[in-house]
């Protein structure tokens, strides 16, 4: 019966539980084991679908939504250890010109010719392991260069007696006397500690040729392309002559080339003060050491390779040269001629020997007219070396085998594949070379030195950095062109960019060259920097620069990267103005003892240039989206055009109207084209980091971040290859090293940066077969380049 406590809901049974199906409790467990198997099937499935997704896979698949079947670094989009700011912060405060200093002391101490420098290579890395760059090593190469054993330049003299007698006897010794030789030596200073070392490097030419020749002269200016086609068309005789050059104008190798070209037997290059601007004895400036003017003494050394036709081992051209490496003749990329420097004291008695002979430079051209030898009694004449009046010149060169060494450090990244090279060169044709190269050096280390600070802090970057101290860039790029050569599969598939310093400083003035995907980064960098020439306070050196960035040429270690595997690249450093100083340029005098009294005294602009190296390498390194612009490089594409357009006008190539428009029409077409595409991949990335600082994503929306790390990874990619668009297999005609359709040294000045050198080349031949087929070859590889930028859907 129900009372107060009976429930006032009763539960009754009507019929016992039994369950539903016989084997329940099997089916119950059956189940689970299935879920739990395709449930971590799947988890496994797409994990190993993400690790081995291509690194430059462009979509997104339902694989990102899955934790751990991806490869986003774990700090992304930031670096591991510091903040971004606090990295500049480090290398900004880091570069101290009293260490410069030290740097540069060391590196000047003694002589360090390519081949010859191993206890710096040991030195080098050992000091950037001491930074904190353990993955440090030197690279050998096998490299075949010359060293000098012997030369003698001598103006010769034909006797009265035997001018009296008949010619038979003109060819007897004793019928000539030697009426002036030249020293061929640098005066040593009491002043400069590394001009009389006992050691020291004499006067000569890299990779120039053996030979004891005889015969007449001819002043031929500079030896540019031009000056000797003026004097051919002047009737001037060059056969059989030895040529007397000016240094300027154009690589000395090509001044020796031109002359072997036309049948001259011989070249001796001096420099000539009416080069050396407003800083000259006749505008009543002292000589080094005493003032600014240029010593009279001084030779510039150099190399006399064929640089704008092969840099690097002219035994061993597009491959490393390794042991065992099989070696081709060498007559396509040096001399066959011997060729000497010498100083303008040495070349006084020379080019006056020659007064009242031959036509005088004045009668030819503007550009004949600036020697600065005329107060020392020179007229200028051109010759050819009057009868009873010839020069000997005697050169004695070793040539070997030898290694060669670089010193490379790394500092891997949270992004393996993208990779930022920063390089100087190490060795000097001198003791001293405290300009060239090792204000660079000095500065490097000081970069380095940041870094490590940085890396003892716990930083890691967000992209690898390589740091290379090359061998071999005096005799021709040697060091780093064989590098590049041996690892071009790496460096083509993973290099953003390559910076380069060579000459850090030797003057207040910032000059650059770079390829246009690297002006926004320059731009952005310089303002970060404070100038050591405060004229007005806290101004920095983008306030002082003159904003021009100046188009890449060769004659220096970038050339491999740029111009042969189509990595941006840019050259810089502090460079001497019309004010200041005159730089002996690979002489004995590009010492210690100037850079301390008239070069950079307190070593300010060696910490300067390190603060730009080291803040625009970061730049590249650690924001998520790499800073290029690909927009400025179709600008500057739309510039060159017009550059070309100008000089086929005026050599009245294709002048009409119609003509052009056939010519250039594809051309200009594609590279609007580019533009646009140029325009929406720049927009886009700016997007996409804007996206990124914008959303705070939770971490529990992870695959928000992944799906925008793929995304900004796809647009850094388009970044990273963009330059290697305009790289073409079969290279350039009669030169196929240089593989760049748009950037090369011009084929006559090795040193100046040519645009579209094929198009160009051909309208200097008057070649219009070869001028159309560049245009299609051009304008095919711009069309892939916005092919590539071009978003997909």
């Amino acid at each position: 019966m129900a009372d107060e406590r009976t429930p006032l809901i009763a539960v009754v049974e009507t019929r016992p539980v039994r369950d539903r199906y016989s084997h329940q409790t099997l089916r119950f467990f059956c189940t689970l084991g299935l879920t739990l198997t395709l449930f971590f099937g799947f988890i496994i499935a797409t994990f190993v679908l993400g690790i081995t997704k291509s690194s430059d896979e462009d979509t997104q698949d339902w694989s990102i939504y899955v934790p751990f079947a991806h490869d986003v670094p774990t700090s992304w989009p930031k670096s591991a250890g510091l903040e971004y700011s606090d990295l500049q912060a480090i290398l900004s405060e880091t570069p101290d010109a009293d260490k410069a200093r030290e740097w540069s002391q060391y590196y000047t101490s003694g002589p360090h010719l390519a081949g010859k420098n191993l206890s710096q290579a040991i030195w080098t890395k050992e000091k950037w392991q001491e930074f904190g760059i353990e993955n440090s090593l030197i690279v050998d190469y096998d490299i075949y260069v010359n060293y000098p054993q012997g030369h003698r330049l001598a103006l010769l003299e034909k006797t009265k007696k035997t001018r009296r007698e008949d010619a038979a006897e003109v060819g007897n010794e004793e019928s000539w006397e030697i009426a002036f030789e030249a020293s061929l030596e640098e005066d040593v200073l009491e002043e400069d500690s590394t001009s009389g070392l006992v050691d020291r490097i004499p006067t000569f030419h890299g990779y120039s040729a053996s030979g004891n020749v005889t015969a007449p002269y001819v002043f031929v200016n500079y030896g540019t392309y031009k000056d000797f086609e003026e004097l051919v068309a002047a009737n001037v005789s060059l056969s059989g002559k030895i040529a007397l050059i000016k240094y300027g104008g154009v690589f000395r190798g090509l001044k020796v080339k031109r002359a072997q070209e036309l049948g001259m037997v011989g070249a001796v290059i001096y420099s000539d003060p009416g080069d050396d601007g407003e800083v000259t004895e006749l505008n009543g400036y002292a000589p080094y050491p005493a003032g600014l003017a240029r010593q009279p003494s001084s030779v510039q050394r150099g190399s006399c390779q064929f640089l704008s036709f092969a840099p690097g081992d002219p035994t061993t051209p597009g491959y490393p040269s390794k042991p065992g490496a099989p070696r081709l003749p060498v007559d396509h990329a040096i001399p066959s001629i011997p060729s000497i420097p010498i100083s303008y004291t040495d070349a006084l008695p020379l080019l006056r020997a020659l007064n009242g002979h031959g036509p005088k430079a004045s009668s030819f051209n503007k550009y004949w007219e600036g020697g600065g030898l005329g107060y020392k009694g020179v007229e200028y004449n051109i010759g050819p070396s009057p009868e009873g009046l010839l020069l000997n010149l005697i050169n004695e060169q070793e040539y070997v085998i030898t290694p060669m060494w670089n010193v490379i450090g790394i500092i891997n990244g949270s992004i393996p594949d993208e990779v930022v090279v920063l390089g100087n060169h190490r060795d000097a044709w001198i003791a001293g070379g405290a300009g060239d190269p090792n204000s660079g050096s000095a500065a490097f280390n000081e970069v380095i030195r940041g870094f490590g600070i940085a890396l003892q802090a716990g930083w890691k970057p967000l992209r690898t950095i390589v740091f290379a101290s090359w061998d071999g860039e005096e005799y021709g790029l040697v060091g780093s062109t064989e590098w590049v050569e041996e690892y071009i599969p790496w460096l083509s598939s993973s290099t953003i960019a390559y910076l380069n310093v060579d000459v850090g400083t030797v003057g207040p003035e910032f000059m650059v060259a770079a390829a246009p995907l690297l002006n926004k980064v320059i731009t952005e960098t310089l303002h970060l920097v404070q100038s050591p020439n405060q004229t007005i306070p806290g101004q920095t050196v983008g306030d002082v620069w003159d904003k021009l960035i100046d188009t890449m040429g060769s004659g220096s270690d970038f050339t491999a990267f740029q111009d042969f595997v189509g990595i941006p690249s840019l050259d810089m450093g502090f460079a001497m103005n019309s004010k200041t100083a005159l730089y002996h340029y690979h002489s004995n005098y590009d010492s210690f003892d100037w850079m301390e009294k008239f070069g950079d005294p307190g070593f300010q602009y060696h910490a300067t240039i390190a603060q730009i190296w080291g803040l625009m390498a970061a730049s590249l390194i650690e924001t998520p989206v790499i800073q290029l612009n690909a927009t400025d490089y179709a600008l500057a594409l739309k510039k060159y055009v017009k550059s070309v357009k100008e000089k086929a006008k005026k050599a009245n190539f294709e002048s009409e109207a119609e003509a052009q428009k056939s010519l250039f029409g594809p051309l200009d077409h594609a590279i609007s084209r580019l533009q646009i595409a140029s325009q929406l991949h720049d927009s886009l990335a700016a997007y996409f980091l804007q996206k990124l600082y914008d959303n705070d994503i939770p971490w529990w929306k992870w695959w928000e971040k992944v799906k925008l790390y793929y995304s900004i990874r796809a647009v850094n990619t388009k970044y990273k290859l963009l330059e290697r668009q305009f790289i073409y297999a079969g290279g350039l005609d009669g030169r196929s090293w240089f593989k760049h359709v748009v950037f090369a040294p011009g084929k006559w000045t090795g040193y100046a940066g040519a645009t579209f050198p094929g198009i160009v080349e051909a309208i200097q031949d008057n070649d219009k077969e070869s001028a159309y087929r560049w245009v299609s070859i051009i304008t095919g590889l711009v069309e892939n380049a916005a092919e590539s930028l071009t978003p997909e859907g």
